[in-house]
């Protein structure tokens, strides 16, 4: 998933497969290891969105109030 097509909802939704995948134990150990490292990249992604937004309501509310 590139930066500049990000999708956060894609992202969430792609975050909760895998957990479905790592809860329903049919997964080999190498395939996990794999999943985890999706998951983990995913929800960096995320979390960076999220801040990114915070930012831009923060600065968005600060021009109104001008």
């Amino acid at each position: 998933m590139e930066n500049n097509t990000f999708s956060y909802d894609k992202a969430i939704h792609r975050i909760e497969e895998i957990v479905s995948l790592l809860e329903s134990g049919e997964k080999g150990m190498d395939e996990l290891s794999e999943l985890v490292k999706e998951a983990s990249q995913l929800v960096k992604k995320c979390k960076n969105k999220l801040r990114m937004t915070e930012e831009e309501i923060i600065q968005a509310l600060k021009d109104t109030e001008e």
